[in-house]
């Protein structure tokens, strides 16, 4: 059996703090099992995938369950911090796999939901620069806010790389056997190297939804023996009255790790950096939060062994190998028992592998039951606009009620799906568009179900079908736009669309806010209005210079910053791309002085109007033929509090050295 050194007399200090949060990105959580019934466990989000539900049913359920035991068990399974806070983002469902999309929307809801820790048993076998931009974005919003993401390596059982656990500032966990050596099938890829540990992670008993347990093993049940140490070293901070440094907390978990003792070369590649060492940990820890006068901590030195059992090899849980990164890549629980189709696995023997079939499609997170109904949080997000049917009968039903069209005399069905056609359809008839499911997408993937509601809904419905008929025109054509904005609340329902999916409802209550442009006739309107007087380089080519400044803004906007627009500072950034014309007045003053644009940060201003929630967006410039030259800052700021964000005060502007 498994021991881990050093966590018997870490208990004696601490069983955790409520004050410190840890969250369980994985499937639905069975909270009525006995071992879980008097866990301070929360759901996080507006949203659970479609086949997970809060009584724990499915085998991503069973994952779900598992994990959080390892976590937050009591009595028949020990959790490593059971008197933690649990925050539970159901992210994995049965029907589909999870995209890498809605493994970043789950993050950014944990880390919404005040947690210090997430646990993130699960992922996507690909390299780290090959990740969605979108998950890459909420891991470093993860290091900007100092939260700590404890992901698996994955199960495969090779020398590759794993995401999120791979990305820059998370923590890697990989399994180790009954004998203390690296599990067969933990992954050991140059990101695990370079960032991860090792934990007991073979025969472990869980939890099992309906109650009883059983035996699993692989790096999901590592990683929330880890992530449970990282909790129980916050707590002590916390009852020291230190604030909890989960960062900290991470380094010193790979700094203390014990270094391969193996004595082979070929074995020690697998070791990762080393194997956990909660003593070490616990003793550097002690004497750090220690008053300056105080004699050192004594050490701590005795051990636990982890609740295990013999296995059978049909309770192993594995990771299978996942597609290739798409739009809707699958992202799947590191241990979870599942074998995508068609899809060769670098894993142990088929016999510890069960089989579950995974539909297309992607999967997000649902409302609580107890919430549902409820609008849980502002939107100002950006995309494109799409429009879907949701069932089979639904675009019958429109194919059948559209009428015919000409093609060179002949009469021919209408096609529900020529956006042209349901344009004229929708302006023929304007009450369809009710039941039509508008999306916005970011790229080609749905986000967000656009619902109007209240007195003004006919309105937005005619707006949106004057947005669709837009986006059709050529990119030449003044009135094309291929962006819209949409304000409104997060309902805590989801859609469900024509291919499985479920996103989240937007509900949108009036058309102000709700936009649509081009990025080329939004960078000639706000040039249009002339080069400002104290421009000392006034030329023929400075419109067009100016054009291309807006134009390059907006598109690093759109692409290396897009985001889901529910975050405070993403909702503020957002609003700078649609107000565009206050940012014409820096962009061209800038253009004045020679510069160009660097980079643009948004970060919380020190300043506000009582009860406002205030951003700062920041455009660096820089001069391109001059390096010694000192940097140039605009900045303008940002009030959130509303649906409808507000600008607040003058640009103002300084050099930077």
């Amino acid at each position: 059996m498994p021991e881990i050194a050093g966590l018997a007399a870490l208990w004696r200090l601490t069983r955790g703090d409520e004050r410190v949060r840890v969250a369980v990105l994985d499937g639905a959580v069975d909270h009525d099992h006995a071992t879980l019934r008097e866990a301070d466990l929360s759901v996080a989000g507006e949203f659970l995938p479609e086949g997970a539900s809060h009584d724990g049913v499915g085998a991503k359920a069973a994952h779900g369950t598992a994990v959080a035991s390892v976590l937050f068990g009591r009595g028949r399974i020990p959790g490593v911090a059971p008197a933690s806070a649990g925050v539970l983002v159901p992210v994995f469902s049965d029907r589909r796999p999870t995209s890498q999309l809605d493994l970043a929307r789950g993050i950014e809801t944990a880390v919404d939901a005040g947690a210090h820790v997430i646990n993130i048993s699960g992922g996507q076998l690909t390299a780290p620069e090959a990740a969605d931009d979108l998950l890459v974005r909420a891991v470093r919003r993860c290091q900007d806010e100092n939260v700590l993401i404890v992901a698996a390596a994955g199960n495969d059982g090779c020398f590759c790389d794993h995401v999120p656990a791979t990305l820059p500032g998370v923590l890697a966990v990989g399994a180790l056997d009954d004998a203390g050596r690296p599990l067969a099938m933990s992954n050991w890829g140059p990101g695990s190297q370079r960032q991860g540990v090792l934990a007991p992670g073979e025969n472990i008993t869980v939890a099992v939804p309906g109650g009883g347990t059983t035996r699993r093993s692989g790096t999901s049940l590592a990683t929330p023996i880890v992530a449970g140490v990282a909790a129980l070293l916050l707590s002590l901070q916390a009852q020291a009255g230190r604030r909890p440094d989960p960062h900290a907390v991470a380094d010193l978990l790979l700094t203390s790790a014990d270094r391969c003792d193996l004595g082979e070369p070929a074995a020690c590649t697998r070791f990762l950096i080393g194997k956990l060492n909660i003593t070490k940990a616990v003793n550097v820890m002690r004497n750090d939060i220690a008053p300056t006068d105080a004699p050192p901590a004594e050490a701590i030195t005795d051990s636990v062994s982890v609740a295990t059992d013999t296995p059978s090899q049909a309770d192993a849980m594995i990771l299978s190998a996942v597609p290739a990164l798409a739009p809707a890549a699958s992202v799947s629980p590191s241990s979870a028992a599942c074998q995508c189709p068609d899809t060769p696995a670098a894993a142990p023997s088929p016999a510890a592998a069960v089989a579950v079939s995974t539909d297309a499609g992607a999967v997000v997170p649902s409302a609580d039951a107890g919430c549902s109904g409820q609008s849980l949080g502002k939107v100002f997000a950006l995309g494109s606009l799409a429009y879907d049917f949701g069932t089979e009968a639904r675009r019958d039903t429109f194919k059948q009620l559209m009428p015919p069209v000409d093609a060179d005399g002949t009469s021919v069905p209408a096609n529900p799906y020529d956006p042209r056609q349901m344009v004229d359809y929708l302006r023929a008839n304007p009450s369809e568009a009710r039941p039509l499911i508008w999306t916005l997408n970011l790229d080609l993937t749905p986000i967000y179900a656009i619902e109007p509601v209240g007195g003004y809904g006919p309105g937005i419905y005619e707006r949106l079908t004057e947005f669709l008929e837009r986006q059709l025109r050529s990119e030449d054509d003044a009135e094309f736009l291929d962006r819209i904005s949409v304000p409104g609340q997060v309902s805590g329902r989801t859609a469900k669309l024509f291919n499985g999916q479920h996103v989240p409802v937007v509900e949108v209550e009036l058309t102000r806010g709700l936009y649509g442009w081009s990025v080329t006739s939004l960078a000639r309107a706000v040039t249009d209005c002339g080069v400002p007087e104290h421009n000392q380089h006034n030329q023929a080519g400075e419109p067009d210079r100016l054009r291309d400044a807006v134009a390059d803004f907006l598109q690093r906007i759109y692409y290396d910053l897009r985001n889901f627009g529910t975050a405070s500072r993403d909702r503020a950034l957002n609003f700078a791309a649609t107000n565009a014309v206050q940012a014409r007045q820096t962009l061209a003053e800038a253009l004045g002085r020679g510069m160009a644009l660097q980079n643009i940060d948004v970060e919380k201003s020190p300043y506000g109007r009582p009860d406002s929630d205030t951003w700062d967006v920041k455009l660096r410039f820089f001069d391109p033929d001059n390096s010694r030259r000192a940097k140039r800052v605009y900045r303008f700021s940002v009030d959130v509090k509303d649906v409808m964000p507000v600008t607040v005060g003058e640009v103002r502007s300084w050099p930077e050295a």
